[in-house]
């Protein structure tokens, strides 16, 4: 039980963090109105991402060196999870845009930039399935994860910046601020991300311990 606390406090916060987000007051400021409690939701999606993402990278690097399959494992429910992150982080964003941009996808730097480096993914999931020999497929993913990762980071977080957006806190943009994410909202959005970040990585934790039963069964059967 004492093991599992923090299973039990994402589940507290998600939980805390839902019903706050979606009950308490929140700040109205122009063209953004009601739909700021979106903030509670699409951006721990990307910081929950970006967690799992590097869970995984760690662990590709892991193996590179060790040569331990447990560590491929890791990396790749890490990234499965991560993935399905990104794709809420999307979608949430893309309903976000729909109030407050006009249009769900409006082609902007940002929404671009993210579907790009989500792209990535699915490519190294997709190469996976294309390696049938497990040390090869193991070693040419590692790699290829190991690589994903910063170039993600600079989409993400370096060419947004550089040109126009209209995303908050990218090309000139403003990101909110103390004005904008008040004490109110910092008392749910804190727990979010932390509540999502937790709930990621505990999914992630039952997906690479299911692969494990699976590999030891197959081993068995031969």
């Amino acid at each position: 039980m004492t093991s599992n606390w923090w299973k039990i406090l994402g589940a507290v916060l998600v939980v805390y963090s839902t019903v706050g987000g979606l009950l308490s007051d929140v700040p109205q400021l122009p063209i953004l109105h009601e739909s700021i409690r979106n903030l509670y939701f699409h951006v721990p999606m990307w910081f929950g991402m970006i967690v799992l993402f590097s869970i995984s990278v760690f662990h590709s690097v892991k193996y590179l060196r060790t040569n331990n399959s447990v560590d491929d494992i890791k990396a790749v429910e890490a990234v499965n999870v991560g993935v399905v992150y990104g794709v809420l982080g999307i979608v949430t964003g893309a309903i976000w845009a729909r109030f407050t941009w006009g249009q769900a996808w409006s082609f902007d730097v940002k929404q671009n930039f993210a579907a790009i480096a989500l792209l990535l993914y699915f490519a190294y999931l997709v190469l996976r399935n294309a390696i049938d020999e497990e040390q090869k497929r193991a070693k040419i993913a590692s790699v290829y994860n190991v690589f994903a990762f910063p170039i993600m980071v600079v989409l993400l977080f370096v060419l947004p910046r550089l040109s126009d957006s209209l995303h908050p806190g990218n090309g000139g943009n403003p990101g909110f601020n103390a004005y904008d994410l008040d004490s109110r909202m910092r008392l749910i959005f804190y727990p979010a991300c932390v509540g999502w970040i937790l709930i990621g990585c505990w999914i992630y934790s039952i997906l690479y311990r299911l692969r494990l039963l699976e590999k030891k069964n197959l081993q068995y059967d031969k």
